[in-house]
């Protein structure tokens, strides 16, 4: 598997707790204000690479891959969801392994 930069530090949310989050925004928020929904925690690509590698039950190569790297890469990307937080209530419910999980098994099948 060729990869590109795996030090970057993304914030991910499961699409199931989006879906609650968004319905919330609709019940809850000001139309017209600004909120941020993220789970306010950064997790390395190398980190949820590796996660999915000890799921695998396949013996995977990772070769980074110059190709892959993007210069403009923003090194970390990191979500504050406090104010939508405090309006709603809301909180994250999956956790991020359970994430991973069900996306492997979703294409496993």
């Amino acid at each position: 598997m060729y990869v590109g930069n795996l030090n970057a530090m993304r914030d991910f949310t499961d699409v199931r707790d989006m879906v609650r989050a968004y319905w919330l925004a609709v019940e809850k928020c000001e139309v017209g204000d600004v909120y941020n929904i993220a789970s306010d925690k950064g997790i390395k690509i190398k980190d949820m690479l590796d996660m999915l590698l000890k799921m695998s039950s396949t013996e995977i190569k990772v070769q980074q891959d110059p190709a892959r790297m993007r210069p403009s890469d923003v090194e970390i990307l990191l979500g504050d969801s406090t104010k939508f937080r405090k309006v709603t209530g809301w909180k994250l419910e999956i956790p991020f392994e359970k994430t991973m999980r069900d996306l492997l098994d979703y294409w496993r099948e």
